[in-house]
């Protein structure tokens, strides 16, 4: 029997991009010093940060043509925009998405990149099928919906502890992703847990749904010790 990864559950709601990716770094630091020591029995494995952002736009390590003009254009729609350092092409977050950002160190949960984003694509589709959706993988990444992206991946791995993380439409307004060509696919459009089951679902609902498939994919127990999230 695998004893279960300790991960520290940080529930921000409502936070700026830059805020949220400021906790993020600092977790990332403090977890790479816990991994530099070579502890056999850390006092934990990860950490996993949940938030709904306000509206922005967010490119991934690759340009792709994103140059200050077509910034200006969607800062122009009251979004903000940001060149972040995760994998992935141009998406949006923003109000009604629930957005994960598990940072983990993958030795202690035995994955490599490839095995950990199919871990977290695994942990969408399990998520979808507790409402009676078929969710499932193709050729690009993410999460998807009959033919619509539900859930946008990009992440970042340094040193084997990962950044960045997934973004999960719930009641999110999906026309913000008709200003993009969202990830770079072209002819794709998003869609919504509230677009396919034909009603409101809302961040509320779903995130106890989503800490439990994610506790199942990774072997995860979840802890929030004081003394542990006063140094992040």
């Amino acid at each position: 029997m695998k004893i279960p990864r300790k991960v520290i559950l940080h529930q921000l709601g409502r936070l700026g991009y830059m805020e949220s990716l400021a906790k993020q770094q600092s977790a990332e630091k403090t977890l790479k010093e816990i991994t530099q020591d070579k502890e056999d029995n850390p006092p934990y494995h990860g950490s996993l940060f949940l938030v709904e952002h306000n509206p922005i736009y967010t490119t991934g390590a690759r340009e792709n043509g994103y140059d200050d003009k077509f910034a200006e254009r969607l800062r122009s729609l009251n979004a903000e925009f940001y060149r972040s350092n995760r994998g992935g092409l141009i998406t949006f977050h923003g109000p009604g998405q629930l957005v994960a950002y598990p940072v983990i160190y993958l030795k202690y949960f035995d994955l490599h990149v490839g095995t950990y984003v199919a871990s977290l694509e695994n942990t969408i589709i399990k998520l979808c099928e507790l409402y009676g959706l078929k969710a499932y993988t193709c050729e690009h990444t993410g999460v998807w919906v009959n033919d619509r992206k539900i859930c946008a991946l990009g992440v970042r791995c340094n040193k084997f502890v990962t950044t960045h993380g997934l973004a999960l439409n719930c009641n999110t307004d999906l026309n913000w992703f008709s200003h993009i060509v969202p990830c770079g696919i072209e002819g794709k459009t998003a869609t919504s847990l509230s677009k396919e089951l034909g009603r409101d679902v809302t961040i509320e609902e779903v995130t106890p749904a989503f800490l439990k498939c994610f506790k199942e994919v990774f072997g995860a127990e979840f802890d929030t010790p004081k003394e542990l999230i006063a140094c992040l």
